[in-house]
């Protein structure tokens, strides 16, 4: 080889040198940059309709992208799971009713009650069939009820059978979800369901179910958005922004609440009618947590514990961030 096919050689191993340096180095930078970027992990319910049109919007996305901050959602099927994921760590923020996070705390979660929606109670309901001689809540002794333990539709059969002179124990609880519920419901193998909207207005409008009752007088069926505490603690100003779009969420939603059912019928698999009673029966208004709701928070727990439902007595305001 001459020397000036060297000295060629030389060069072009140089710069094969420098440019695998570069590349090296811009994919370290990437790789950093990924890695700083902030996560804000959403779990939400198909029923939750201020979520789910926030998610379908996609504001909240535009907001925080300016801040470094991704936002991913996980759907789950009921608020006991929903938890059960904030407790593992899979998701940093979530909308439960007032009866999970009691059952929740009681496990050990380590979460945070962040807002509230205002009370709803006209959102859940105890369905019968159409042509059941049940007219009472009193004559559901001995009966069969079926409901997804943990949510708060157990708190709501708890508190309607007080309200009617019965225990806890005077009925047969049957533990199921939304959907088995209603199959079982269908089927005549239950005497009663306690569900919340948009199942329960589903039931209403397809197969002729007939509320026995509603939260109406029983209880206030608080809505509530959760946190992970140690997400909580370190991103105060991610879920300041979090609220703000969910506050406007739902001031959309009260203002243009037909436009809001026809936007969800697609997504939660229900026709507009039904859909649009369902946002009838929510408020769609949400505050800052406050000593009220945390009081109300306390009797739920309080009651539960009475009843051997959860294992320990609770103190509620443990669950607020100092």
């Amino acid at each position: 080889m001459s020397a000036q096919q060297r000295s060629a050689r030389r060069r072009t191993l140089g710069l094969l040198t420098t440019l695998a340096i570069a590349a090296a180095g811009l994919g370290v930078s990437n790789f950093a940059a990924a890695q700083s970027r902030q996560v804000l992990r959403i779990g939400y319910q198909k029923a939750a309709s201020t979520l789910v049109l926030l998610k379908a919007h996609g504001l909240l996305e535009k907001r925080l992208q300016a801040q470094g901050v991704e936002v991913k959602w996980a759907e789950f099927t009921a608020g006991p799971q929903l938890l059960e994921a904030l407790n593992v760590g899979s998701v940093d923020f979530g909308y439960v009713g007032e009866a999970p996070p009691v059952f929740a705390q009681a496990a050990g979660a380590n979460f945070v009650y962040t807002a509230y929606e205002i009370p709803t109670p006209d959102a859940e309901g105890l369905l019968v069939q159409k042509d059941s001689p049940i007219k009472s809540v009193a004559e559901l002794k001995g009966k069969k009820i079926a409901f997804n333990k943990g949510s708060d539709v157990h708190w709501l059969v708890v508190a309607l059978l007080k309200k009617a002179g019965l225990s806890y124990s005077d009925i047969q609880p049957v533990y199921l979800a939304p959907a088995d519920a209603r199959a079982a419901f269908e089927k005549g193998a239950i005497d009663a369901w306690a569900i919340w909207d948009p199942f329960q207005a589903a039931a209403e409008k397809q197969i002729g179910a007939r509320r026995l009752a509603t939260g109406v007088g029983a209880v206030s069926h608080h809505q509530f958005f959760l946190s992970a505490r140690p997400f909580a603690e370190k991103n105060a100003a991610i879920i300041k922004v979090l609220l703000e779009e969910i506050t406007k969420e739902g001031q959309w939603i009260r203002a243009n609440t037909k436009e809001a059912a026809t936007q969800l019928a697609p997504i939660q698999g229900l026709d507009t009618d039904v859909i649009e009673i369902s946002l009838k029966r929510y408020e769609h208004i949400f505050r800052p947590i406050d000593a009220k709701v945390l009081e109300e928070q306390q009797r739920i727990a309080d009651a539960f514990f009475e009843l051997k439902l959860i294992p320990k007595k609770l103190s509620v305001k443990d669950a607020v961030l100092k």
